[in-house]
């Protein structure tokens, strides 16, 4: 990808211009990410207390009933937003869904136990076990490149 910056001091405000042969998966993720950007903090709560949490240090996301939950290293805390509405907001190379009810944050994986057949045991910091579907294991292998 080549990127290109210009200076014109005639521009009152900043102009964007995406010029590509195709509308690609890249080239849409590119545009919805300068549109709408990516979170620098989720909004968490626990309790009556709201929490900020940088994405560095979440663990993963998960689903239990209607509550989504998110976890760090700390603690587990309730998110407003439904998993598909954060799989949008994160940044897809650092978030990847792992099955219908998890996504997890790929910087905190430890271990992958590929031993279970047609499935993968994922760990992450702390000792946290989860595992990817059958669904999502094309995708976790790219996103890991196994």
């Amino acid at each position: 990808m080549d990127v290109e910056f210009k200076l014109d001091p005639t521009q009152t405000t900043p102009k964007i211009t995406v010029t590509a042969a195709a509308l690609t998966d890249d080239v849409k993720e590119l545009l919805l990410r300068l549109e709408h950007g990516r979170p620098s903090a989720i909004t968490a709560l626990k309790g009556n207390q709201v929490v900020l949490l940088a994405p560095e240090h979440i663990l993963r996301f998960f689903a239990d009933g209607k509550t989504v939950s998110v976890q760090t290293q700390q603690d587990i805390f309730t998110v407003r937003e439904r998993l598909y509405e954060l799989e949008e907001l994160l940044d897809p190379h650092k978030f990847v869904r792992i099955s219908h009810s998890e996504i997890v944050n790929l910087s905190h994986i430890t271990a992958l136990d590929l031993s279970l057949s047609g499935t993968i045991r994922m760990t992450l910091t702390g000792g946290v076990s989860c595992f990817v579907s059958r669904r999502s294991l094309k995708k976790i292998k790219q996103a890991l490149n196994l």
